[in-house]
C-alpha cells in the first residue's frame, strides 16, 4: 500500500500497488469502471457467472443516476451489491451536479467478494476526496464485506409490523443497484431468510430488490437494473405482490438487445432498468399515477431513447392474482393490449387445458430411438424443432431421436388426438416469440404419440379438439397480435403453460370460423393479422390515452 499525490494536491489515498491508480482529474465513475474492468479480467467466466459478477457500464450507470429525483441537504444512499462502486460513484456525481446539491451524503455499500472489497474501499476513498475538494460535499462512505441478504433480511419481515425494524441501516433516500442474478435453491439460507417472497427456485436478484425496498424511506428512489423476468410468470408472483404493494413504478427502460447491456461480459439476458418510488399501499389512492416506458436498442443510444407515458393501470393491474407488469413499447402495442384484454375467453372458459410434453429424453434413454417401425413398435416423438408456424414437420431425419417405443414408454405417451403444439422456448431475436402448429390426428395413423418436454400442447379433456378449433387457435398464437401481446407481458424466452392458460382468447365462434378459413389457405401464415382483425371487434380505448 502507498500514498499517491492526487491532482488536487492531497496525499491521503491508499491503493494497492497492483491496482490501477486514478488519472489526473479522472471522474470517480470512470476510475471505478477502470478498476472494475481490471478486476474482472483476472476472473474466469465461470467465476463471474457463479458470483453474478457483471459490472455496470458507465453509460448505463449514468443513465440510472439521472433517474434520481430526491433532494435535500443530507442524503443517504444504499448499494446492496456494489461491485467496483460504479453505481455508487455515478449516483454521487449526479447529486453533486444537481442544482440543489446536498451538503452531506452517507453511502452504505455492500460487497460480498472479499478480494474486491479492498479495491472498492479505495475507489470510495477517492470519491470522498473528490466530493470534498471539487464540490464541498462531505461524503461518509462505509463498505460492508458481508452478504446483504443475510445481514438485512429482517427488514422485510418487520415491514408493516407492529414492532419496528431496529437498525441504523434503513430509511435510505436512494437505493441504486445492479444485483447479482442466478438461481438458488429454496433451501439456501438466503432464500429461507427472505421466504416471504420466495417461490420455487428463486433468482437471487429478486431477493435483493425486495429487501432493498424494505430499507427505503417513504418517497425514496428505487433504481435497479435487472432481468425482466420478475415482471411476469408464476415464480415471481409472490415477489410482485410484495414489491408492488410498497413501490410505485415510475419508469421502466427496456433494452432491445439481449446482449448489449452487459456486452463485455457476454451476458445473454433481457434487462430492464426499473425505477420506482417507495409509497406504501399506493394502489389504494384515487390518484391517477403514470408510468414512463422508454426503450433503446442498447447502450449506445440509451441517452436518446424512445419513450411514452401510459396510465399505471394499463401497465399493472393489481386486482389480479398475477400482478403482471406489462410494458407496451409503442402506441400499436397499447392498441393490441386493449384489443386482446377485451376478448371474453381463456382456455379454461373454452373447456380446454394446456400441459407440458411429458417426454424428457434424457430420462427415457431406453425408450427413445433414432429409427423405429411406426405404428408396430414405435410412435413419433415430436420435438420443438418439428413445430413450425402452422405446421408439424415429422420426421426431419436429424440427429435427435425422433421415435419412441410404444411398450416401454406407454406411460409417457398421449392419445393420438387433435392438439395445438406450442414451443416452450424461443429467442428474443426470432421474428415470433410464439410459434404454434395444429397437430391433426388424421395425418398420423397411430394410437399414441410422444410429445417432448420443450413443447406445450392444448387439448380438450375427455373429448376431442375439433380440427377447426386446432387450426383457429394455432392461427391466433402465430399472429402478430398475440405475439405482441405476449411480448408486452413477458420478457422471458420461456413460454410457460401458466401464462398461456390465462391469456385472453376471442369467442368460440370466432376461433372456429378462423380455423375453417385458414385451413383452406395455401399459406395459412400469410396475412393472419389482417384476417383476424376482420373477425374480432375493436374496443373503445378511453382509459389508454398516452402522453
Amino acid at each position: 500500500m502507498y500514498e499517491r499525490e492526487t491532482s488536487t494536491g492531497l496525499k491521503e489515498l491508499s491503493l494497492d500497488l497492483t491496482a490501477p491508480i486514478p488519472l489526473p482529474d479522472e471522474r470517480p465513475t470512470a476510475y471505478a469502471d477502470r478498476v472494475g474492468e481490471w478486476y474482472i479480467a483476472s476472473k474466469s467466466q465461470e467465476y463471474r457467472k457463479e458470483h453474478g459478477l457483471y459490472l455496470t457500464t458507465v453509460p448505463v450507470a449514468e443513465f440510472m443516476a439521472k433517474q434520481i429525483a430526491v433532494s435535500g441537504t443530507d442524503i443517504r444512499i444504499l448499494d446492496p451489491a456494489a461491485g467496483a462502486g460504479i453505481l455508487c460513484c455515478a449516483a454521487v456525481e449526479a447529486l453533486a451536479a444537481s442544482k440543489s446539491k446536498p451538503q452531506s451524503i452517507e453511502l452504505l455499500a455492500y460487497e460480498v467478494d472479499t478480494k474486491l472489497v479492498d479495491h472498492l474501499r479505495a475507489i470510495l476513498d477517492y470519491l470522498t476526496i473528490w466530493c470534498r475538494t471539487e464540490h464541498g460535499i462531505q461524503l461518509k462512505a462505509r463498505v460492508e464485506n458481508a452478504d446483504f441478504l443475510v445481514a438485512q433480511a429482517d427488514a422485510l419481515w418487520f415491514m408493516h409490523g407492529l414492532i419496528p425494524y431496529d437498525s441504523d441501516d434503513q430509511n435510505f433516500d436512494i437505493v441504486i443497484s445492479n444485483p447479482p442474478y442466478f438461481k438458488i435453491a429454496k433451501s439456501d439460507p438466503r432464500a429461507m431468510a427472505v421466504s416471504k417472497v420466495v417461490y420455487g427456485q428463486p433468482n437471487i436478484y429478486a431477493l435483493f430488490m425486495a429487501v432493498s425496498a424494505a430499507l427505503l424511506k417513504q418517497s425514496g428512489d428505487f433504481i435497479f437494473i435487472t432481468p425482466r423476468s420478475f415482471a411476469s410468470g408464476p415464480y415471481f408472483r409472490r415477489f410482485r405482490s410484495v414489491l408492488f404493494d410498497i413501490i410505485l413504478p415510475v419508469k421502466v427502460h427496456v433494452f432491445g438487445s439481449r446482449r448489449d447491456a452487459f456486452s463485455r461480459d457476454e451476458v445473454l439476458q433481457e434487462n430492464i432498468i426499473f425505477v420506482g418510488v417507495r409509497k406504501d399501499h399506493w394502489h389504494r389512492d384515487k390518484t391517477q399515477a403514470a408510468l414512463n416506458i422508454s426503450s433503446s436498442c442498447g447502450v449506445s443510444d440509451i441517452q436518446e431513447p424512445y419513450h411514452h407515458t401510459i396510465p399505471i393501470k394499463t401497465a399493472l393491474d393489481l386486482s389480479t392474482e398475477d400482478k403482471v407488469l406489462r410494458l407496451p413499447l409503442s402506441e400499436r402495442d397499447i392498441r393490441i393490449l386493449s384489443l386482446v384484454n377485451a376478448w371474453p375467453n381463456t382456455l379454461s372458459s373454452l373447456g380446454l387445458n394446456i400441459s407440458t410434453g411429458p417426454v424428457i429424453p434424457f430420462r427415457a434413454t431406453e425408450s427413445v430411438d433414432n429409427e423405429g417401425c411406426v405404428p408396430d413398435t414405435h410412435v413419433p416423438l415430436v420435438w420443438m424443432n418439428h413445430v413450425c408456424a402452422m405446421r408439424v414437420k415429422w420426421p426431419l431425419n436429424q440427429q435427435k431421436p425422433e421415435y419412441i417405443k410404444r411398450k416401454s414408454a406407454r406411460a409417457l405417451l398421449v392419445p393420438n388426438n387433435n392438439y395445438v403444439l406450442i414451443r416452450r422456448f424461443s429467442t428474443k431475436e426470432e421474428l415470433r416469440r410464439l410459434i404454434a402448429a395444429p397437430y391433426i390426428a388424421g395425418n398420423f395413423p397411430i394410437a399414441e404419440i410422444g410429445i417432448e418436454n420443450h413443447l406445450n400442447y392444448i387439448y380438450r379433456p375427455g373429448e376431442t379438439l375439433l380440427e377447426e378449433e386446432a387450426w383457429g387457435l394455432a392461427a391466433l398464437y402465430n399472429s402478430g397480435i398475440l405475439d405482441t401481446y405476449f411480448r408486452c407481458i413477458n420478457g422471458n424466452t420461456q413460454v410457460s403453460a401458466t401464462e398461456l392458460r390465462v391469456m385472453p382468447l376471442p369467442e368460440h365462434k370466432v376461433i372456429a370460423a378462423l380455423g375453417k378459413k385458414v385451413e383452406r389457405l395455401d399459406d395459412p401464415v400469410k396475412k393472419l393479422d389482417e384476417i383476424i382483425m376482420k373477425m374480432v371487434s375493436v374496443p373503445a380505448r378511453e382509459d389508454l390515452a398516452v402522453g
